[in-house]
């Protein structure tokens, strides 16, 4: 297991932000993975897990503690049953799945990050979630001090939520199982309609799996959400905000705020979101609210390609970021009165 001190962590962030960690640890077996994990609970040393870096925002002072690199690796196929480590790089993954004829992940093609994060957040985009498809966890619970096989049906899931996410203290995923399906080739249902159009067919029907996965990385890459080193606009965690899910009350209030500010005729993005709850978009309250493509003049901006990605132009600190996101966030409360929540995890720093 490689191990370094003072080293930094911005490398290992889409941001390339951050201070660097007390000690790095890089693990490339789930034992190493284990064995890091239980010696930093029994020093009482604070922990920082990284997969692919793609939903960190670390403070420029660093990580007083161990920081703890997850490099496993493991792609098995058996059948329409996939078994990933969770150190694999997410996109390879998705690719191969659809390499293999198999339905399920080619919507979530370009997403960066490692297969070990999907569960935590429920990972989702045009049109499909993780949530959909993951059979079962393996994962190191801290608290039992073993290792354990958590199926989906007592992992939580819900929008970019997941027990994982609730616990994040307790669980270190290790291993993510899929069951896909062999639908010769094709694709499943497509159930967004942004991908539906580009593709020129209905929502819900299904197209070569392979031409899904294509036309969602020419989607995402349209804004800036596949990472490029050479474009700032993709040096991002992606969205950073998750769209709002709003009560009936709050929902009844926005729409006021919206005809006050933006007169009757306008109709904000709503989508059922169960129990009398209803979703609007992030991005929509961002853009309404005066934060267009490229808005700010530091080395933080909003993307030029998506108000929903803040990015760092290449001299940025991790200060300069949460200038920009808290901005946001204090425009868009007060224009529509609703709070937006970032999606990234934040390490030493609170937005």
């Amino acid at each position: 297991m490689q191990e370094l001190h003072d080293a930094p962590l911005a490398p290992l962030t889409t941001f390339r932000l951050g201070g660097p960690a007390t000690r790095l640890l890089t693990a490339t077996t789930d034992a190493e993975v284990v064995e890091a994990v239980r010696a930093a609970d029994d020093s009482g040393t604070p922990l920082l897990v990284i997969g692919g870096g793609s939903n960190l925002v670390i403070g420029d002072k660093g990580f007083d503690g161990t920081a703890l690199r997850i490099a496993t690796k493991g792609f098995v196929l058996d059948g329409a049953t996939l078994e990933l480590a969770a150190g694999e790089v997410w996109t390879d993954a998705v690719a191969r799945s659809v390499e293999a004829g198999l339905a399920g992940l080619e919507c979530l093609a370009g997403i960066p990050g490692s297969a070990g994060a999907t569960p935590i957040q429920n990972v989702g985009a045009y049109g499909q979630e993780v949530s959909s498809t993951i059979t079962e966890v393996v994962a190191y619970d801290r608290h039992t001090r073993e290792t354990v096989t958590i199926p989906n049906a007592e992992c939580d899931f819900s929008y970019r939520h997941s027990r994982f996410k609730a616990e994040p203290d307790r669980f270190v995923v290790l291993r993510v199982r899929f069951g896909l399906e062999d639908a010769g080739g094709l694709s499943a249902p497509l159930k967004y309609p942004e991908t539906a159009r580009a593709m020129g067919v209905a929502e819900g029907e299904r197209v070569p799996a392979s031409a899904a996965r294509e036309t969602v990385l020419r989607l995402r890459a349209g804004k800036g959400m596949v990472l490029d080193p050479e474009d700032h606009d993709t040096w991002s965690a992606g969205s950073f905000f998750t769209n709002p899910i709003l009560d009936q009350e709050q929902y009844e209030a926005f729409l006021t705020r919206v005809t006050d500010r933006l007169g009757p005729e306008v109709s904000p993005p709503a989508f059922p979101a169960g129990e009398g709850r209803t979703k609007t978009s992030a991005a929509w309250l961002i853009d309404r609210a005066g934060f267009t493509k490229g808005y700010g003049t530091g080395p933080a901006r909003i993307s030029t390609k998506h108000t929903l990605a803040l990015t760092n132009r290449g001299a940025a600190t991790t200060d300069d970021l949460l200038a920009l996101a808290r901005e946001v966030v204090a425009g868009v409360h007060e224009v529509f009165g609703v709070t937006l929540v970032n999606e990234p995890v934040t390490v030493g720093v609170t937005l």
